[in-house]
């Protein structure tokens, strides 16, 4: 769905981290280089950017359109 604004295991931030990971691996680099020039060192940290799956629009399909 969202990515979580902070690690489940550690507790470190890393939701701000989210759109340029994504951006920069979607044009083709490496996702480990990325995650090590964002600084994200912590397996359990990482494991939480690798692993995302953006759901947001599929969620979104299910929801009620009322009209106003």
């Amino acid at each position: 769905m969202i990515i979580p604004v902070r690690c489940f295991t550690c507790g470190k931030p890393i939701g701000h981290l989210w759109e340029e990971f994504a951006r920069r691996v979607k044009a083709g680099e490496d996702p480990g280089k990325v995650l090590d020039d964002l600084g994200v060192k912590r397996y359990c940290c990482r494991r939480m950017l690798l692993s995302h799956v953006e759901l947001i629009d599929e969620v979104l399909k299910f929801f009620e359109q009322k009209e106003v």
